[in-house]
């Protein structure tokens, strides 16, 4: 290793170092503290710009003297300080809403605001830089084939799970995602699936409509089953009206960089006895996201670009955790399940925030289970997690 590159590397650490501690005196100071003061807020975000214009320059002169790359989207990753700088910004406009020192905050909103964007600017140029590189080392070694040779580069061209933080916010970037989280998190590590399908199928509950699910030849999720009692059928999910009709359109996957056409998702993912009847280009394919096809007739849940950036896509189950659901309704098993019920956990099961949510407001208002006057966004999300809000659930969410 060279010494520019040993110097560059030394300083790339200690920076990292100096955004967390900054990071870190946001949070306390300004997002948590209970009287924060403008003041401190605007000595913080100066020294931050401070730190990151010294930072971009030398980023700059390294990489016109040498080969070293710079690193804006792994320092946002390593250190989380756009993140910090978002809630810091949406603090300082919430106190100049009710502070005497209103221009002060004011003042500091727009600082973060314009180290924000600069950040993100150079992380756009950065992701820019890596994609039309990649299509370089693309083309080079197609041309070393040609005469022979064995050289073989992975790029962002190339299916399958991205390899950085960088290569994942290109891909992202090259689809026109929403970035909920930028830098994005990566996806979860590849999921292995198990050759045998469940030894039995799920059981319902006559009484209650919960259904309960064996673990495959890995009994590692024996335990959470216990808990995981969804109420609706993936069958009952998509005749109910749910999505908007959208969730089986032909998608570009940033998980996988993949393209994936909607009559190959049903056929890999829908038994056919689940959609018979329905029309499948308003109901489950539709390029155009329509309320009047959900249950509610109201519009709910985020963008595919949403949850791939929030990390929340694997590889197996491009779709998301509906597609998860209706092949683990259908008897296959996989390393993710434990990940995917604990997901619909925090949401759907006992203690999940929308089904307590729900819950609360119609034992508020006095009225019952199935009244749809009361949430109907949050009975909508619920349904698309496979549950609604039944009597017992009601009765049970009261005892505790």
């Amino acid at each position: 290793m060279s010494s520019t590159t040993s110097s560059s590397s030394r300083a790339a650490n200690g920076g990292r170092r100096t955004y967390a501690s900054l990071a870190e005196s946001l949070i306390r100071e300004v997002v948590d503290a209970v009287d924060p003061c403008p003041d401190r807020a605007n000595d913080v975000l100066s020294a931050l710009r401070e730190e990151w214009t010294a930072a971009t320059a030398a980023a700059k002169a390294a990489d016109a003297d040498t080969t070293v790359p710079t690193t804006t989207i792994e320092m946002l990753k390593a250190t989380g300080i756009g993140r910090v700088l978002t809630k810091t910004v949406r603090s300082c406009r919430r106190h100049g809403r009710t502070s005497s020192e209103r221009e002060a905050w004011h003042d500091a909103a727009r600082a973060g605001e314009g180290i924000l964007t600069s950040m993100k600017a150079a992380a756009d140029e950065e992701a820019r830089a890596m994609s039309a590189s990649s299509s370089s080392s693309s083309s080079s070694s197609s041309s070393s084939s040609a005469k022979g040779t064995t050289t073989t580069t992975k790029t962002s061209e190339e299916a399958g799970l991205p390899s950085s933080t960088a290569e994942f916010r290109a891909r992202l970037v090259r689809q026109g995602k929403e970035m909920y989280k930028d830098p994005p998190s990566l996806p979860p590590h590849r999921a292995i699936v198990e050759s045998k399908p469940a030894p039995a199928p799920p059981r319902r509950n006559k009484s209650t409509g919960e259904l309960t699910f064996v673990a495959g030849a890995d009994d590692g999720i024996a335990v959470a089953l216990r808990d995981f009692r969804p109420n609706r059928t993936p069958e009952e999910v998509l005749r109910a009206g749910s999505f908007g009709g959208t969730y089986f359109r032909s998608i570009t996957s940033a998980v996988t960089n993949a393209r994936y056409a909607s009559s190959s998702a049903l056929a890999d993912t829908v038994r056919p006895e689940w959609i018979s009847g329905l029309d499948k280009s308003t109901m489950l394919t539709s390029g155009t996201y329509r309320t009047s096809v959900n249950k509610y007739g109201v519009k709910c849940g985020g963008s595919l670009g949403m949850w791939e950036s929030s990390g929340w896509i694997s590889d197996v189950d491009p779709y998301g955790w509906f597609q998860w659901y209706c092949r683990f309704y259908s008897g296959r098993r996989s390393s993710d399940d434990a990940r995917q019920i604990g997901r619909w956990a925090g949401v759907a099961g006992k203690k999940g925030r929308f089904r307590s949510q729900l819950c609360n407001k119609i034992l508020a208002a006095g009225t019952t289970a199935n009244d749809a006057r009361i949430s109907p966004v949050i009975r909508q999300t619920l349904l698309h997690w496979g549950l609604e809000i039944t009597e017992d659930i009601l009765e049970k969410h009261r005892r505790r």
